[in-house]
């Protein structure tokens, strides 16, 4: 274990950190907001740690896989405490695990919150709350690697760490190269939907904020609504931002290369047509239902938007899909699980996965008739390795796991367990609503301190997904020798 260079990676974290809240200091400088001083302080403290951190540069700058697991679970942790301070020092809690929570919830892009009321807090406190989405969307050690050599060519370790998805490939030899260019295109979509909010009518700071949390498939909203005082075309400019952005960042680089066969690959196929299934089915279900929604024209737009928001795992809402027909908030559950694509900026299982689980179960029933046959199984008419059909199924089963602990874990709680469910799925998937009473109108602060604190492991857990964290939790992690 290269404990220097775990610390030295850290200092640089909070120095970025400290340049990140240069966004929500000048928006109170802007606003005349005494939250300025908060966040002046937050950034000083984080500056001096970071500089005390990486004062002496390590003398072994390599980094090997299980350095790479414990400096980005680590990572996200340190970020996240740091950037809980605002809430506290500023006066929008007065309880740091709740501070806590809000910041987990952004950094990971979850969108749970503990606010029951936004549109009173400063709006320098909404725009870290949104910024924090953005942040964490693409991988705060990501940006850090276009910036800097990290470990003498050892940092795709980091990546794999870091990035969401089954595998995760270099698009260019260089690592640093491919964080530039995954970097270049989140900014470019980022400030197009920012452009397109802009000509809509929106306002400079609701725009900004709504970017923020679109990019990252956030959800913090600056209204109490969430997106439901938007106007009809903001809510569709939203939607198609939403699903952009639950696509592979990879095949964004292959279309500007104009491959695009490769870029419209069978996760591409199954994600859009995953997404064309649910929007049909719920906007023929609200139709006609006891909710009301004028006409099939808003029902669409209104169905569109919130499977686009759940299975991209922002959570934005336009209405109470709590109230809906079972069939559509069953629909909205399913979807929660399959989450985005592979190497976007979304929660959940992701579609990748789904994919080789189902080609799996497919095998081994055609194993059963057959059991001779020697068939592997290929996505794209190429071979997935053995390594990556293994390590879905690991995910898979840590995954029920951590589902089932934390379900137990926060039933201590007493709500249903429609709540409690949901809460979960919500939190572990990164979405950030549930349904119950952690609904699209609802939040998450009734729950007690010891739920709080096992949703903030599974929105760290989802978001890197799953074995960083748990890596922290094991005696060999530590061991100086290497395995």
């Amino acid at each position: 274990m290269n404990y220097s260079m775990i610390r030295y990676t850290l200092g640089w974290l909070l120095l970025f950190e400290a340049a990140f809240f240069l966004v929500p200091l000048i928006t109170a400088i802007c606003y005349l907001e005494s939250a300025a001083f908060g966040f002046l302080f937050v950034m000083l403290i984080s500056c001096g740690v970071g500089v005390l951190f990486t004062y002496k540069k390590p003398k072994n700058t390599a980094l090997y896989a299980r350095d790479g697991f414990v400096i980005v679970a680590l990572s996200w942790i340190v970020l996240s405490l740091f950037g809980a301070l605002p809430f506290l020092f500023t006066g929008a809690t007065s309880s740091f695990i709740d501070a806590l929570f809000e910041s987990v919830s952004g950094f990971t892009t979850t969108g749970s919150s503990i606010f029951t009321e936004v549109e009173s807090l400063p709006k320098s406190i909404n725009m870290w709350r949104c910024f924090t989405h953005w942040v964490g969307g693409m991988g705060v050690l990501v940006f850090i690697m276009a910036f800097l050599p990290l470990g003498g060519g050892h940092n795709m370790h980091i990546m794999r760490a870091e990035s969401p998805g089954p595998s995760v490939s270099k698009l260019v030899p260089k690592v640093k190269n491919t964080a530039i260019i995954l970097y270049t295109i989140y900014f470019v979509l980022t400030l197009i939907q920012f452009i397109a909010l802009l000509i809509s009518g929106m306002s400079v700071y609701d725009a900004t904020a709504t970017a923020f949390a679109t990019a990252g498939t956030g959800g913090f909203g600056v209204h109490n609504d969430s997106m439901a005082s938007a106007s009809a075309a903001q809510q569709i400019i939203v939607t198609v931002f939403m699903l952009l952005f639950s696509l592979n960042f990879n095949s964004y680089y292959l279309v500007l290369r104009a491959k695009f066969k490769d870029a419209f690959n069978s996760e591409i196929k199954a994600f859009l047509i995953i997404v064309a299934v649910a929007i049909t089915l719920t906007t023929f279900n609200i139709v006609g239902s006891s909710y009301a929604v004028e006409n099939i024209w808003d029902a669409l737009r209104h169905a569109a938007f919130s499977v686009a928001s759940i299975i991209s795992t922002t959570g934005f809402a336009t209405l109470d899909f709590n109230l809906w027909p079972e069939l559509s908030k069953t629909l909205l559950v399913l979807v929660m699980f399959i989450g985005a694509c592979a190497g976007s900026t979304g929660g959940g299982i992701k579609v990748s996965r789904i994919i080789i689980l189902v080609k799996g179960f497919l095998r081994e029933l055609g194993m059963l008739i057959s059991p001779k046959q020697v068939k592997k199984i290929s996505v794209d008419k190429r071979p997935v390795e053995g390594e990556v059909v293994r390590s879905v199924n690991a995910y898979i089963a840590c995954y029920i796991l951590l589902f089932v602990a934390s379900l137990l874990l926060v039933s201590f709680d007493s709500f249903d367990l429609v709540t409690n469910f949901t809460a979960v799925t919500a939190t572990l998937n990164n979405i950030g609503p549930g349904l119950g009473a952690v609904g699209p109108t609802s939040n998450f602060s009734a729950f007690s301190p010891l739920s709080k604190l096992v949703l903030i492991f599974d929105m760290l857990a989802g978001r890197l997904e799953l074995f960083p964290m748990l890596l922290l939790f094991s005696p060999a992690t530590w061991k100086r020798k290497r395995a």
